[in-house]
């Protein structure tokens, strides 16, 4: 699990050489700033952690726990639940949603659970043909629809019928844009109506995929889902694609959210469980040199 968190921070890890050209025992506070502003941690969280750094000479036994300190929030408890477990995927186009669904789909059923896609993203005919794509190479059920049929609809019948076939998962796709984010918000608190409809506390988590390339614009967007329906967990994809892996500390700080997984890779099997330490490991060895 390190190696894979170790090599997605490849990217934050070169862009920091521009700062850090030669790593050292330890550094100024001035040079610990200058470091995580261009690991792209947000320039608010970065004065917290400065203003709690009394001394001279920063060094790693010093920074780690201030590190931590900003990821206090990304543990998870799963809730109680009659199966199927229902998880609703939300974020915006482009973030990774159906992909990051296979993932989840593929380590579920890993797990030995029995798996069900619903395809909820009827705005985009596309949308319903990836995942359907996908469906069909891991060998796993889905319920879909055409082009702008209700979304709840889908959801209702996808976790109707994981419930009369005695499925253990259900996971249910949601659209990223609609023409406003007023008909965003109220389809998705449509969906959250009908799923507990189906299924009484359903959904049982609602999950929110972000853009990790996005760095720190991703907090605003996140703020925006969070708010229209409560998100409970939050999943970082293309961290192995950005040079912005310390807008994790950002996001986590700025939601109080647990952070699921992190994206490694395009791969169904590219899908990390988030360890904070391990995160925060990684980022310092690129950072501090070994002491001998």
């Amino acid at each position: 699990m390190f190696g894979f968190i170790k090599k997605s921070l490849h990217k934050t890890a070169e862009a920091l050489k521009l700062v850090v050209p030669k790593k050292k025992l330890s550094f100024s506070k001035n040079e610990i700033e200058e470091i995580l502003l261009e690991a792209d941690v947000e320039y608010a969280l970065v004065e917290i952690i400065i203003n709690e750094l009394y001394q001279s000479k920063i060094t790693r036994e010093i920074l780690r726990p201030k590190l931590l300190a900003t990821l206090a929030y990304t543990s998870y408890k799963e809730p109680e639940f009659n199966a199927p477990f229902v998880e609703l995927i939300v974020g915006v186009n482009g973030a990774g949603k159906t992909t990051t669904i296979s993932k989840l789909a593929l380590k579920y059923k890993n797990d030995g659970k029995k798996i069900m896609l619903g395809a909820g993203d009827t705005f985009r005919a596309a949308a319903i043909e990836q995942l359907s794509l996908w469906a069909k190479k891991l060998n796993i059920p889905i319920v879909a629809s055409k082009q702008g049929h209700d979304s709840s609809a889908v959801a209702y019948d996808t976790i109707e019928s994981a419930k009369s076939k005695g499925y253990d998962h259900v996971i249910i796709d949601t659209a990223g844009r609609l023409h406003t984010q007023t008909n965003l918000a109220n389809e998705l608190k449509k969906i959250h109506r009908i799923c507990d409809k189906a299924h009484s506390g359903a959904p049982h988590r609602t999950t929110l995929i972000i853009d990790g390339t996005q760095g720190n614009s991703a907090i605003a967007q996140a703020k925006a889902f969070n708010e229209m329906i409560g998100v409970d967990g939050i999943i970082i994809t293309k961290l192995d694609g950005t040079a912005k892996g310390g807008s994790i500390f950002s996001i986590a700080y700025a939601l109080n959210l647990p952070i699921l997984y992190v994206g490694t890779g395009e791969q169904p099997e590219n899908l990390t469980p988030f360890d904070k330490y391990e995160f925060v490991d990684g980022l310092l060895d690129a950072i501090f040199e070994e002491e001998s």
